[in-house]
């Protein structure tokens, strides 16, 4: 694993590193890159040969708005062909692609334009509407947009024009007359993507993202996915979010993988549809989704899968139970942040490979040290001790994080004062084994007459409940003991929920977990806040929490 790791790094990592010679053009022209599939499960097929032609024509017509190296280009896009042509065409120039989600309006989308200092914006034509303020319509004075799936109207500009060399950009020289090899070479160091962590503490902080880190995300493709040649992969996440760019078009492109987007939104018989038509093999995707599936479908009978993984938060038991029936496959859980991808995990890999551990969310996958140290000192933890979740720099040459963009101080929180230890902002606890823990974001855990709790632990009880779909833990205040655990349930039957049931819920707790660390309140709601990313915002019930005590 470690020669594989290290020639990884020799590739991405070279001085004349070349973004789109690596995801596109020295894969064989004829290969399908990706099957782009729609709600009504029609698909349509895109090679490398063919990303290479438009992307080149697109990286042109860039180039003549004035967009050169380093210049920031945003795409506010769902899933399609269009938004991997768009990312190649950036990159063709080196320039660098700042992701934003289609779920955000227009105040997260400005802000993030503004901090990036975003020039140019390409967006889907029904996300047209947010790049302004609402009643506002736009000027020649605004930002350029560049409009793709739709018609552009105004002063924007049509992306489907400006692949196909037609309207406003005909005439234009094909790239490859402009720049030798039709595209500039970064190398390693070299930026890529300016990705925003998800703000679930804190405003979103700009991650910087260099050519070298795909080494990593190819290697958790093999290491942690096993994704190999023969299978057909399926990473449900949103390109938006790191999951889903680094390991949905980042990585597959790297190895010439074929991959599936769907274009539609969520729903899970069609998820069950997508894996019986196209035979999926290896599938991958946030824990909200295996739960949906569990709650609200049958299981198909017509799939393949041989690989199920999962990411984004931690994974309940009560998943992996329910993927071994449903699934004919144990889902997999894998730990990892927007800093650095994926950084621990079950693996899948040959080698790697081992029986699972309830709760673990697995060791360090190769190419990184992970260590749970003590909350007093910067040194490893005892074993099953609750401590901070660290990656030893030094020890981990798949480490590409350097800083934040512009925020100094926030990246000094970060590290230890020696420099030897990256903080993750998680806590955990590690076995005898090496395997660890997940308790809780550092902001998360609750502690109760000097007991330090992490929420998720009480949240994996509650769910085995079978009249649970979701829930939530967080410390409230407390006279005599500091802070007490509520929880906040959603139920598969909201009509279920009473008294008696917040009752069995607690013993429940006290049965299998604790006795101590039950919750004192059961809260019985619709939804849990969380990102669009699905992690769920424990904050905001702390501060709702809050609101509810001050109201009396």
């Amino acid at each position: 694993m470690t020669d594989r790791v290290q020639e990884l790094l020799g590739v991405f990592d070279a001085p004349n590193a070349n973004a789109a010679e690596l995801l596109c053009d020295r894969h064989p022209a004829e290969n399908t890159a990706f099957t782009v599939i729609d709600a009504n499960l029609d698909s349509v097929d895109i090679s490398y040969g063919e990303l290479r032609e438009k992307s080149l024509r697109f990286a042109a017509a860039l180039s003549s708005l004035g967009v050169t190296p380093g210049d920031h280009v945003a795409t506010l896009m769902g899933k399609s062909a269009e938004l991997v042509i768009a990312l190649l065409g950036i990159w063709r120039l080196g320039a660098v692609n700042v992701p934003l989600f289609t779920a955000f309006a227009h105040d997260a989308i400005e802000f993030r334009l503004q901090v990036s200092g975003t020039r140019l914006v390409i967006c889907d034509a029904d996300q047209r509407r947010k790049l302004t303020p609402p009643g506002e319509t736009p000027t020649d004075a605004s930002r350029p947009v560049i409009v793709a799936r739709g018609e552009a109207f105004g002063y924007d500009h049509s992306l489907a024009e400006m692949v196909a060399g037609t309207g406003a950009f005909s005439g234009l020289a094909p790239l490859t007359d402009t720049y030798d090899a039709g595209s500039v070479a970064v190398g390693g160091d070299g930026p890529l993507v300016q990705l925003f962590t998800s703000g679930t503490t804190g405003s979103p902080k700009g991650v910087p993202i260099p050519l070298r880190a795909v080494a990593s995300f190819v290697g958790y493709l093999e290491f942690g996915l096993d994704v190999r040649d023969t299978d057909v992969f399926w990473n449900m996440a949103d390109p938006g979010w790191a999951y889903g760019l680094y390991f949905a078009l980042l990585g597959p492109m790297a190895t010439g993988q074929r991959s599936l987007l769907l274009t539609a939104g969520f729903d899970a018989n069609l998820v069950w549809s997508v894996m019986e038509k196209f035979s999926v093999t290896n599938f991958a995707a946030a824990p909200t989704v295996y739960r949906s599936l569990r709650s609200g479908s049958t299981a198909g009978q017509g799939h393949t899968l041989r690989r199920a993984s999962s990411a984004g938060e931690p994974l309940t038991p009560d998943v992996i139970e329910w993927g071994r029936e449903a699934l004919g496959v144990e889902v997999r859980d894998h730990y990892g942040q927007t800093e650095h991808g994926m950084v621990a995990g079950n693996a899948w890999a040959d080698g790697l490979r081992e029986p699972l551990r309830p709760g673990s969310m697995g060791r360090a996958l190769p190419g990184w040290t992970v260590e749970v140290l003590a909350n007093e000192s910067d040194t490893p933890a005892a074993d099953l001790e609750s401590g901070r979740v660290a990656i030893k720099v030094a020890d981990s040459p798949f480490m590409w994080f350097t800083s934040y963009i512009d925020a100094p101080e926030k990246t000094a929180e970060r590290y230890t004062a020696d420099g030897v230890w990256y903080i993750t902002g998680d806590a955990g606890r590690r076995d005898a084994d090496g395997c660890i823990y997940f308790s809780s974001r550092d902001d998360d855990v609750i502690i109760m007459a000097g007991y330090r709790i992490g929420p998720f632990d009480v949240e994996s009880v509650l769910v085995t409940h079978p009249a649970v779909a979701e829930s939530a833990v967080i410390g409230t205040p407390d006279d005599i003991r500091g802070e007490v655990l509520e929880a906040f349930v959603v139920l598969n039957d909201p009509a279920a929920a009473s008294d008696e049931l917040a009752v069995e819920l607690q013993q429940l707790v006290k049965t299998k977990f604790a006795a101590h660390a039950y919750p004192r309140r059961i809260h019985f709601v619709a939804e849990l806040p969380k990102t669009p990313s699905g992690k769920v915002q424990r904050f905001v019930l702390r501060k709702d929490r809050a609101a509810m005590t001050d109201l009396g």
